[in-house]
C-alpha cells in the first residue's frame, strides 16, 4: 500500500523546490489507492480541506449564515402528487397504512401501479418559482432550499447518474435550476437538500408483498428487476427500519457520492442539508470538502458555504452546521446551528393542520435567542403552488417582520436566552421537541443583541408594567446604565426606571404595534 508518507517522499525527491499542498497530496494518495483496488473514491476539487475529520475541524461557520436567521424549503418532489402526506412513497407498500389504502383505492394495486407510475403523475403545472420567491422574500427569508432528492431515489435536477429525475420524466422540468435562478435573482442564499443515503434501505419494503386479501403473494414492482435503478437492487428486506449505514454497500456509497457530488457541481449550493448525519464516513467527509473547496475557488480563497448534519458530534469542532429537526436545543448554542422544521407535513397533505403564526413566531424568537436559525418548509401542493392557508400563515410572518426584524436579523445572543416559565425545565425535558412546546406568553422572555444594543422580546403583549429581573443593576449579567428604551413599531422613547429590582418599563397603552411577541429596544445595558 502507497501510504501518504511514502508519497510525501517520493515527491520530495522528484520535485524538491515544490510546496505540495496537503489536499492534493490527500487526493493524489486516493488515486494512488484506487489504482491498487483498495478503494473507489473519485477526486474532490482542490481546496483548503481534505475529506478528513481532522481537516475540516478547521472550518467555521460564514457570517451570512450567522446573520439569516430564517430561511423557507418547498419539501417538494414526486411523493407531493398524491397530496397524502410524507413518505408516501414508502408508506405505499405498508399494507394496513393510511397510505397504502389511499393508494388502493386511488391508482390500484401496488404490484400493478407503484410509486415509478406516481412519479409520472407529478406535473408542477402551475410551478412558478419567481413568483414564490418573491414571495418569501418579501415574508423575511434570507436563504431558499430547495429539495434535491428524497429518499425516494428521484433526482430533482437534471442528473447524470439516473434516469429517475425531474427533467426525463414527471415534471420533464429542472426543479433545482429553477429554483437557484429564482433564489439568486430575487438576493437569496441558495440551498439544497439531500436525503439519498438512507434510500437503499428505505426503499426496501417496495420489494414485498400483501400478506392478506386477494393480491396476497403477488410481489410489489420494486421486486421486478427492470425497476431496480429506482427501487434498488435489494436482497432482504428488513424487519424494522434502522436509521444507520448497517447492510448498504461500498456500491450504494459511491452512488451516493457521484449523485451528491453531481448536484454540488451543477448548481453550486450555499447551503448543503443532510437528512441526518455525515453519511458513509470518508465518502461523506470527501463530498463535504469537495463542496467546501469548490465554494472557496469562486470566493477567492474563503469558504462561505454550510453543510449541515443532525449529528451532534459531525459540528463539535468545526466541520459543519448543526442542525435539529423539528426541535430546539436546550441552551444557547457555542456555534450557529439550525432547526429545520415545517407548517404542517413536510409533503403536502391535504388533511394536514398547520401550525398557526403564533407558534412560529415564537420559534423563531425563541431558536434565534439561542444563536440558531430557523428554516421553514412551505409544502408545495403537486402542482407547485402554496394553498391558503400557507398564504395566510406567510402574510403574518410578513407583517411581524415588517415590525421586529431589526431584533432578529445580524444579531448574536445575550448571555442568557430567556427568563419566565418556558426555561424552567427539568433535565429529563430540556431537550423538547414540538410535540411538547407550549405557546409562549408575556410571561416570556427572550434577549438578542446587536452591537452595544440589547433586544427583549415580550412574548405576549405585557402587562404594565413590564419588569425584567435581569436587568438589574446589581444582577450577575453585568447591566451597565440603561439610557433608553424603544418599542419597536411604537414610535417613541418609553420611560422605564432602572435600579436593583431590574428594568421596569411603562408599557404604553394598546393597541400593539404587531401581534404576538413584542420587541424593546434597550439601550446602554451592553455598556456605552
Amino acid at each position: 500500500m502507497l501510504t501518504r508518507r511514502t508519497l510525501m517522499k517520493l515527491m520530495a525527491a522528484s520535485v524538491p523546490a515544490m510546496r505540495v499542498p496537503g489536499a492534493f497530496i490527500a487526493q493524489t494518495a486516493q488515486a494512488a489507492q484506487a489504482a491498487q483496488g483498495q478503494m473507489r473514491m473519485p477526486a474532490i476539487a482542490p481546496g483548503p480541506f481534505a475529506g478528513t475529520r481532522a481537516s475540516l475541524a478547521a472550518y467555521r461557520v460564514p457570517e451570512w449564515f450567522r446573520d439569516a436567521k430564517f430561511g423557507i424549503w418547498a419539501h417538494w418532489g414526486p411523493q407531493s402528487a398524491p397530496e397524502y402526506g410524507d413518505w408516501y412513497a414508502r408508506n405505499m407498500y405498508m399494507e394496513g397504512s393510511d397510505q397504502y389504502k389511499y393508494h388502493l383505492e386511488k391508482y390500484g394495486p401496488q404490484s400493478k401501479v407503484g410509486f415509478k407510475d406516481v412519479i409520472q403523475t407529478w406535473k408542477a403545472e402551475r410551478f412558478d418559482p419567481d413568483q414564490l420567491m418573491r414571495r418569501y422574500k418579501k415574508a423575511g427569508a434570507k436563504y431558499f432550499m430547495s429539495m434535491g432528492v428524497h429518499h425516494d431515489n428521484f433526482d430533482l435536477w437534471n442528473s447524470k447518474h439516473t434516469r429517475w429525475n425531474a427533467v426525463n420524466m414527471g415534471p420533464k422540468k429542472d426543479i433545482v435550476g429553477m429554483f437557484r435562478q429564482a433564489a439568486l435573482k430575487h438576493g437569496l442564499r441558495f440551498g439544497v437538500s439531500d436525503h439519498l443515503w438512507i434510500s437503499y434501505k428505505w426503499f426496501a419494503v417496495s420489494h414485498g408483498s400483501d400478506k392478506m386479501g386477494a393480491h396476497a403473494g403477488v410481489p410489489y414492482d420494486g421486486a421486478d428487476s427492470k425497476n431496480a435503478d429506482l427501487y434498488h437492487d435489494i436482497k432482504a428486506i428488513p424487519a424494522k427500519l434502522t436509521w444507520d449505514e448497517a447492510d448498504i454497500s461500498e456500491a450504494w456509497k459511491q452512488r451516493w457520492f457521484l449523485r451528491i457530488k453531481d448536484l454540488v457541481d451543477q448548481y453550486q449550493p450555499d447551503l448543503l442539508y443532510s437528512d441526518g448525519h455525515i453519511p458513509f464516513e470518508a465518502w461523506g467527509l470527501s463530498l463535504v470538502a469537495h463542496l467546501y473547496n469548490t465554494n472557496a475557488q469562486r470566493n477567492g480563497g474563503r469558504v462561505d458555504a454550510v453543510y449541515t448534519s443532525k449529528r451532534r458530534e459531525d459540528s463539535a469542532t468545526g466541520t459543519c452546521v448543526f442542525d435539529v429537526e423539528r426541535g430546539v436545543v436546550e441552551s444557547i448554542w457555542p456555534a450557529p446551528w439550525q432547526t429545520d422544521t415545517c407548517v404542517g407535513h413536510w409533503h403536502y397533505d391535504k388533511r394536514a393542520r398547520y401550525k398557526p403564526p403564533k407558534t412560529v413566531i415564537d420559534m423563531l424568537v425563541d431558536i434565534v435567542s439561542r444563536n440558531g436559525n430557523l428554516m421553514l418548509n412551505f409544502p408545495l401542493m403537486s402542482s407547485g403552488v402554496l394553498d391558503p392557508d400557507e398564504e395566510k400563515i406567510l402574510d403574518a410572518i410578513t407583517a411581524w417582520m415588517g415590525v421586529n426584524s431589526e431584533a432578529i436579523y445580524a444579531t448574536r445572543p445575550w448571555k442568557i436566552y430567556g427568563t419566565g416559565p418556558s426555561t424552567e425545565t427539568t433535565a429529563a425535558d430540556a431537550k423538547f421537541n414540538e410535540k411538547n412546546r407550549k405557546d409562549l406568553t408575556a410571561e416570556d422572555l427572550r434577549f438578542t443583541t446587536k452591537g452595544r444594543t440589547l433586544y427583549a422580546f415580550s412574548m405576549g403583549w405585557p402587562q404594565q408594567p413590564l419588569v425584567i429581573q435581569p436587568l438589574a443593576t446589581t444582577g450577575p449579567h453585568g447591566v451597565g446604565k440603561i439610557t433608553s428604551v424603544e418599542l419597536l413599531g411604537h414610535g417613541g422613547p418609553l420611560a422605564f426606571t432602572h435600579d436593583q429590582a431590574g428594568l421596569t418599563i411603562q408599557v404604553p397603552a394598546g393597541p400593539s404595534p404587531s401581534e404576538h411577541a413584542v420587541a424593546f429596544k434597550v439601550t446602554g445595558a451592553l455598556g456605552a
